[in-house]
């Protein structure tokens, strides 16, 4: 058995779709011709590679390994450090306000 090969526009209206939301993901891959999962791979790869995800077939290089882990770190990195800019004005302005949750009711 053959397998599937698909253009990097393809899987860009795929996933697009799949993100619209009008039919339940299982049913879009069906109608697709894909494996669900792999719609959710390529949503993945769109998200951690942007523009450069889908440029060819075959397999990576190490290099080109090295780099998507990392960028794929990166970004969770920068969405943690948001998570904790947020937490830490809410919990200095809680502070300020000497709220009932705030630490200096110790």
């Amino acid at each position: 058995m053959e397998r599937q090969r698909f253009t990097a526009e393809f899987k860009r209206e795929a996933v697009r779709l799949m993100e619209r939301g009008d039919k339940p993901v299982a049913q879009l891959a069906l109608e697709l011709g894909v494996p669900r999962n792999r719609l959710y791979k390529w949503r993945e790869a769109l998200q951690t590679e942007g523009a450069h995800a889908f440029r060819g077939s075959g397999r990576r290089s190490p290099q080109q390994q090295e780099l998507a882990q990392l960028r794929k770190q990166v970004a969770r990195l920068e969405q943690e450090n948001t998570i904790l800019k947020k937490a830490t004005a809410y919990f200095a302005s809680a502070s300020k306000r000497g709220t009932p949750g705030s630490m200096d009711n110790d």
